[in-house]
């Protein structure tokens, strides 16, 4: 599979496919493709669904074949933002926020991530599971907004706030620590927990989380009233 990423600030991931290749994304997620193109809805087993189910996905996932020579697809970000091509491969898994996942090589097993604490669960923000990239091959996910990227050593920190982590590299480990003071929990306006990501590996930041924009929105929403 040969892609490129296009267009700003809504970008487009075009993939040109062998004869043969073979795609999974989630429901809706094509936007255009060849007409040599098959679509098969699979679910993968009831333990692969209910996983996808606990992520933040779609149970049924769409599989795209290229038949009878080259084929092309397209899909399309559904917020504004970015799309990150990621390859992955043993040792090099991916772990991401809710409904990051956009596509992928069908190589690539897309599971659940349970967070080790219950803190994490509860309080931060990101939910007690998130999504599990592994296997091997090309993915594809989309960030809220701009992304910036840090390359955390071993033992080295980043204190994030809450929805402004998208992903991170498999190797990274994450905790919730609680805001200090009560001043600062009930007037400081960031809330009462943070999310910390230790290294070794990758993290990838997001400047706009969906909900962050949708709570900013709600003001300006006429009532019904």
């Amino acid at each position: 599979m040969k892609y490129t990423i296009e267009g700003a600030p809504l970008p487009i991931v075009i993939c040109d496919l062998d004869a043969g290749e073979t795609m999974i994304t989630e429901k809706g997620a094509m936007s255009w493709m060849t007409p040599n193109m098959k679509m098969e809805t699979v679910g993968g087993g009831v333990g692969k669904m209910v996983g996808r189910m606990f992520s933040g996905e779609a149970m049924f996932q769409n599989r795209y074949t290229a038949e009878g020579g080259p084929g092309q697809i397209v899909y399309a970000s559904s917020f504004p933002g970015a799309i990150l091509a990621f390859e992955i491969s043993a040792g090099q898994e991916i772990i991401a926020q809710k409904s990051a996942f956009l596509a992928s090589a069908s190589t690539v097993e897309l599971s659940v991530a349970f967070q080790k604490k219950l803190a994490g669960g509860f309080f931060g923000g990101e939910g007690f599971v998130m999504q599990r990239l592994s296997g091997q091959g090309t993915a594809f996910l989309e960030i809220d907004g701009y992304v910036k990227e840090y390359d955390l050593q071993a033992g080295q920190s980043m204190v994030i706030d809450t929805g402004y982590l998208a992903a991170m590299s498999g190797s990274c480990t994450m905790d919730i620590t609680s805001v200090k003071g009560l001043k600062n929990k009930f007037l400081g306006g960031e809330g009462f927990f943070n999310t910390v990501v230790t290294g070794p590996g990758k993290i990838y930041l997001q400047s706009m989380p969906i909900n962050q924009m949708a709570s900013a929105l709600i003001p300006f929403i006429p009532s019904s009233r």
